[in-house]
């Protein structure tokens, strides 16, 4: 099925935005291209819609008055907080020894991005092609950033289905230290209250592009087949969920919000 989306974009962005139709449409989805002087929060609300735009700031999913983006510069602040020992995360994926890690559920790429800071190796995964061309846009515009330009350097972006990439792996030989899971919606009839009240502005124009709709939660198919290929398998759940299957992991790391259930395997 085609999607079809508004690509709002400032005259200056025109050659660029051409760009963006083409691999969009390869991917896709269809755009309109509407050319505009400014866009800003009064033209945001005057066209609620959900849409793409681009401006001097980037590429950015706009709904509802509101616009969003990865924003991986926005994240130095608390990359440069992170360390081994203070962020669960990291902890969970063992950072300190430089992993090789498949993120295959990337989203907006900030657990992905902060695994990369801090030394990791790290392949993001994503599916659906309006996030992927965010995640694209993040990078190109970190991979410019004199802070984060080395961190890029460890960061792949793989556009396709994580359950295709893992057989792949699986069927290849291939093996990483570290494949990481944080399915979107989480499944069980569990409702997280942080994502039910919806507070962030990235999370309810998320839930416009991706409905809750029973398909985008795969992460339970992709537990075992990420067993097969890496050492450690870490999954992100809200606190108080279940687990991601019925398997029950061989160790966890509680935060205040959220968890990481850790599932081990010996090398083959």
């Amino acid at each position: 099925m085609v999607m079809h989306l508004t690509l709002w974009a400032t005259h200056e962005q025109q050659p660029h935005a051409l760009d963006c139709q083409t691999q969009f449409l390869q991917r896709g989805v269809e755009t309109t291209l509407q050319i505009v002087d400014k866009i800003n929060p009064k033209f945001l609300r005057q066209h609620p819609e959900l849409a793409l735009v681009l401006d001097h700031k980037g590429l950015h999913l706009a709904a509802a008055g509101m616009q969003m983006q990865p924003d991986w510069i926005g994240q130095l602040a608390r990359l440069k907080r992170a360390s081994h020992k203070n962020e669960l995360i990291a902890r969970a994926c063992q950072t300190e020894q430089q992993p090789t890690i498949i993120d295959a559920t990337a989203g907006l790429g900030h657990d992905g991005l902060l695994l990369a800071w801090l030394g990791a190796r790290v392949t993001l995964i994503e599916r659906h092609p309006v996030l992927f061309a965010l995640l694209q846009d993040a990078h190109l515009a970190a991979s410019q950033h004199a802070e984060l330009a080395d961190t890029m350097q460890r960061i792949q972006l793989v556009h396709g289905e994580a359950r295709d990439y893992l057989t792949q792996c699986q069927q290849s030989g291939s093996r990483v230290d570290v494949v990481y899971l944080d399915p979107m919606f989480p499944k069980g009839g569990h409702k997280d209250q942080k994502k039910q009240a919806l507070v962030k502005k990235e999370m309810q124009i998320l839930h416009q592009l991706l409905p809750d709709n029973g398909t985008m939660d795969l992460g339970e198919y992709l537990l075992p087949l990420a067993q097969h290929i890496a050492g450690r398998v870490i999954v992100k759940r809200p606190r108080h969920a279940p687990t991601l299957t019925a398997a029950i992991p061989q160790h966890q790391w509680l935060g205040d919000a959220c968890r990481f259930d850790g599932y081990f395997q010996s090398r083959l």
